[in-house]
């Protein structure tokens, strides 16, 4: 979904918004021997410049994660995707941070992936790089705050694409299925109070920068409890929805592909840069 300040994908949002995201603890859906620990990593400070496309700002034992590509609504192309997989790899191994503030600089946060930098990467025949766990970046946060001004939108079906970063999954999850449709199957947009009503955003704050305030107060609580109580309850609330949507999140990158290679999804984006109503056949 998208916002303005804000673990991938679509929001079409022209305000702001963030979310404070707390150490994300995996459970294994089945009984294994326990692997062997990963190497403690370090997050270190990428401060802001043009071409740093995500910035990283160490605060005692918090982060704020920024995405920035103002220039182009913050959508995320190949390389920042990558970059967002470096990024939070290493804010999840590092022992040093407790809480993640994702954010966008400039007007928006998101208008979501770079349709045209991943078309291209595709027709060349390159999967573009980075890990399966970065889908719709509003929804995968743990804990969301919106600015008021903040729009929301699920408009890939008018586009001839869909929601395959995982709203398909957690938009279903976190609305209910008739909320999470009215949007999807419509391309409808949504304010940040129809938000707050679903149950997707958790605080809605005045402005774009009282959000970001929001967020970090907020990441700041979370850093303050116990660290091996914050894991465990993330670890116990994700043996409810890892097994559940794992096969699912498994089988998005192969259906978007597919609708990249259609008729439809051609005319989609000839009609977006034309200026006219598209016109699909479901070829």
């Amino acid at each position: 979904m998208h916002t303005t300040p804000k673990v991938e994908r679509r929001a079409l949002l022209t305000g702001a918004a963030i979310a404070a995201v707390a150490s994300a603890v995996r459970a294994q859906t089945q009984p294994q021997p326990p692997p062997a620990a990963p190497a403690a990593t370090r997050l270190d400070d990428a401060p802001l410049a043009p071409a740093t496309t995500v910035t990283v700002e160490r605060r005692g034992e918090i982060v704020l994660i920024g995405l920035n590509r103002p220039a182009i609504q913050n959508r995320v192309d190949p390389p920042t995707r990558a970059r967002l997989g470096d990024v939070f790899y290493r804010y999840e191994h590092d022992p040093s941070l407790r809480a993640a503030v994702l954010f966008g600089h400039g007007e928006q946060f998101t208008r979501g992936i770079d349709v045209d930098a991943f078309q291209a990467a595709l027709a060349a025949g390159r999967r573009p790089a980075g890990p399966e766990t970065i889908h719709e970046l509003y929804l995968a946060g743990d804990i969301r705050v919106a600015a008021a001004n903040t729009r929301f939108g699920q408009d890939e079906n008018t586009h001839g694409r869909f929601p395959g970063g995982g709203a398909t999954v957690r938009f279903v999850r976190e609305a209910g299925w008739g909320n999470a449709m009215r949007y999807m199957l419509t391309g409808d947009h949504w304010t940040a109070e129809e938000s707050l009503r679903m149950g997707i955003t958790q605080q809605i704050a005045p402005t774009p920068e009282a959000a970001l305030d929001a967020g970090i107060a907020m990441a700041g609580k979370i850093a303050a409890c116990a660290p091996l109580s914050i894991k465990a309850t993330l670890a116990s609330a994700h043996q409810v929805i890892d097994p559940v949507e794992a096969d699912a999140l498994s089988k998005l990158d192969s259906a978007y592909s597919t609708l990249y290679r259609t008729e439809d999804f051609i005319e989609g984006r000839r009609a977006e840069a034309e200026g006219r109503p598209p016109k699909y056949h479901g070829r």
